[in-house]
């Protein structure tokens, strides 16, 4: 499947034609980030957990502690909603009304289940290599009792969508006559120079995967 179907769920009502339901755009919104959103129900009440993620194909994997109220209820099977978000601007109109953003985002739909102990090690690396490329092979292995003490869960995606605006701001005909400045304040997300852990000996130099950010 290289498209998703429009649903009740996930069509996009507001703005129709910002909608994308290719799977290269939904990816590759994905891959550009690693912070979602989880929105769930337990007993009636609403929750949205932050978390990381990383993805493999079509499954999205979740870890956190075994005994966390988000993976405890999720691996039951219950509705799933994730969203990514990468704010890529301000949009700055002559009016109030028509200030906007410039963003890529995905919500997409599910149910998850909790990977097996055979492929929890491989989920890891996963979500690891999404966080931070190249890190996983420099640090230290989780061991048996770290392994046991997570959870990991492979969320499958059923439906999804990507909602996308960029370019200038829209006004009125009649504000374009305004002496007021309109444009778009760019937004980006960025590292600064890496802080050595104070308790590090001094002969360790920076890992091939922090390099690219000095």
């Amino acid at each position: 499947m290289s498209e998703y179907s429009k649903t009740t769920k996930n069509q996009v009502k507001r703005i129709p034609k910002r909608g994308h339901y290719d799977q290269k755009t939904i990816f590759e919104i994905l891959d550009a980030g690693f912070l979602a959103h989880v929105g769930f129900v337990v007993d009636g009440a609403p929750f949205v957990i932050p978390t990381a993620y990383g993805r493999d194909g079509e499954v999205i994997y979740l870890h956190g502690a075994s005994k966390s109220r988000m993976l405890t209820n999720l691996k039951e099977g219950i509705p799933v909603c994730l969203t990514v978000t990468h704010l890529d601007g301000l949009v700055l109109a002559r009016s109030s009304f028509n200030h906007s953003m410039n963003y890529r985002s995905v919500v997409l739909f599910g149910t998850a289940k909790e990977v097996d102990k055979e492929d929890k090690y491989d989920a890891l690396q996963i979500i690891s290599e999404n966080i931070l490329k190249g890190r996983w092979d420099e640090a230290r292995e989780p061991n048996q009792k770290e392994l046991k003490a997570t959870t990991v869960l492979a969320l499958q995606i059923d439906q999804a969508s990507a909602k996308i605006r960029s370019g200038p701001p829209v006004d009125d005909k009649s504000d374009y006559d305004l002496p007021i400045w309109a444009g778009v304040l760019p937004i980006e997300l960025q590292t600064s120079a890496p802080e050595t852990d104070p308790l590090l000996k001094e002969e360790i130099p920076l890992p091939e995967s922090v390099r690219p950010f000095c």
